[in-house]
Formats: C-alpha cells, structure tokens, sequence
C-alpha cells in the first residue's frame, strides 16, 4: 500500500463520483433483420423491429400493458398440484418448475387479469412463452376456466392472448386433459351470450391449437406468427410432399380462411375495442321512411303496384 492507493484514488473516486453502474441489455437484436436496436426505442415501439417490423415475443405483464386500460387488476388463480407425476429427466420437474416462477414472478404459463379496453370491460388471459415455452399444465387449465368463470361474472368479453408449444410433457395425461377443459371454458362464455376472442402470438402451436385457440368467435393473429399443431418438418415427412412458402405463418393462414384478421401490436388495443363495441352494443340503425321503403321496393323509385284482389 502507498499514497496512491491510501490518498489519492479514494480522492478521485470522490471527486468523479465512483464507478457508474451500467444497467445490462441496452441493446436487443432483431431475430429476423439481425439489427440492433436500443432497449429504450424498442419499448416505445411496443417490442416491434422499427427496421423491419418483426413482431419479438413479450411477457403476459407485457402483454396486458400494451392491451388494458391503467388500473388493470390481476386475478390470484386457484393453486394446481405441482408435479402430480413425480416426473424427473435430468431434473426434476418441481426444480425447474419453481425456477421458472421465481424468474418470472407468476405461478404458471397465463397470467389473468379484468379491466377495460379503451373504457370497454374486458376479462384477458394472456400466456408467457417464456415459462416452460407456455406449455398447458393443470394450472394452465385452471386459469383458463378461472377466466371463464370471472367473465360469466362480470358479464364481460373473454380474450385469450395464445403463445404456447402445447401440452406440458412432465405432467403426460394430465396436461392432455387441460384440452376438454379449455374447451368447456369457452362453451361457458359462449353460453352466456358473451364474445370469445383469441389473438394466436408467435408461436401457438400443439394442444392449444387442437383446443381452444380455434374456437373464437373472432380469430386474430399478430403479423409473421407461427401458428399450427405438428412442426413443419414432421407434416412434410408424413405427407411426403413440400409445403407451401410461409406455411403455418399467420398471412397464409389469413388467406385460406382460418383466421379473420391479422393485427399489428400498436393497432391491437383499438381493434380489440372496436370488436367490443359491435359485439355488445350494435348501433341500432334508426327506421326508414316509408318512402324509402317504397323506393327500395321497386327499382328506380316506381310505385309498388297493389297487392291482387283475394
């Protein structure tokens, strides 16, 4: 030790303030462009590429952020039996189970939350791919029909934010059986008059797609979404033929029929809330004048000729 580390380090710590902790991640790159982008534009672009408008996987808390109203309230969701198998591979399933919670601060793969789309009540289940790649497992299931039921409650439109790889394979049948579950969760909506929609994220795929995901009353997908049950690769070696370019994206699936519309992210709020607005409160259109009757009665405004004589 000596004077220049006793007296005159501490001197221009002091002086310049110390070592300024540099927060990590300033800078995300694209998965489709390979551009980098820095965190702050990214968040204001609502997680979408602004080189290329590729549409990057977000959180449920995200997710509800970006689609509710301020003041959103999350629902606490009935516990499910952890590891009901007792399933181990290299690990332990209950391990990694509460690992993926402590990292995302939520208890299973849907997060569930009540509030307003542009002052329109909503019910919004919203799925994290980043817990256990959104899998469906008994407390998936149980959020689901915890959904349901808080919609039928309020009175309120379910929508369903999708982005999953399907069946949770360390809980075998029983993650199969959370497929009827979902399903008589929609009927339960459904039943009660009350709009059902679905907005399938990158990727949505396996038992979801096989189950509720295509049960919507209106079907939304984000732009360049995977969206399908079985992998690419595994329906071109069992049908043995070569699959159409773009495949299983969201704009294909568009134009054969199977969805009704593809959204962006910064235009999902409003449409969400416009499909609200038609679907619980039509505009009643006001009566036409019996002269207007008459001219669509007969083409080119003439008289309606009298009714025969009986």
């Amino acid at each position: 030790m000596n004077w220049i580390s006793e007296w005159a380090l501490p001197k221009i710590k002091t002086l310049f303030g110390g070592p300024r902790e540099v927060p990590e991640n300033l800078w995300h790159k694209c998965p489709a462009c390979e551009q980098m982008v820095f965190h702050r534009d990214l968040e204001r672009n609502l997680h979408v590429c602004p080189h290329c408008s590729h549409h990057m996987r977000v959180g449920a808390r995200q997710r509800l952020d970006y689609t509710l109203d301020e003041g959103w309230q999350r629902i606490e969701l009935p516990k499910a039996p952890q590891d009901p198998l007792r399933f181990r591979d290299q690990r332990r399933y209950v391990d990694r189970l509460r690992e993926a919670q402590a990292k995302a601060a939520q208890e299973d793969a849907v997060v569930v939350a009540h509030g307003a789309i542009e002052g329109n009540r909503a019910v919004v289940a919203a799925f994290d791919f980043s817990f256990m790649g959104g899998s469906m497992s008994a407390g998936v299931g149980e959020a689901l029909v915890t959904a349901a039921r808080l919609a039928v409650l309020q009175d309120a439109p379910l929508i369903v934010f999708t982005a999953s790889g399907g069946a949770r394979m360390q809980e075998g049948a029983i993650s199969l059986m959370q497929m009827p579950r979902s399903v008589i969760a929609t009927r339960m909506v459904k039943e009660a008059g009350l709009p059902f929609i679905v907005v399938l994220c990158d990727p949505t795929t396996g038992g979801v797609t096989a189950s509720f995901a295509m049960l919507g009353d209106i079907q939304i997908a984000e732009p360049g979404a995977m969206i399908g049950f079985a992998g690419a690769r595994v329906i071109e070696q069992t049908v043995r033929e070569k699959l159409p370019e773009g495949f299983q994206r969201a704009e294909y699936l568009l134009q054969h029929g199977i969805l009704d519309m593809v959204v962006k992210r910064a235009e999902m709020r409003a449409t969400l809330a416009r499909l609200i607005g038609l679907l619980r409160l039509p505009e009643r259109l006001p009566e036409p004048e019996p002269e207007a009757m008459l001219s669509l009665a007969a083409p080119g405004g003439a008289e309606t000729p009298p009714p025969p004589a009986a």
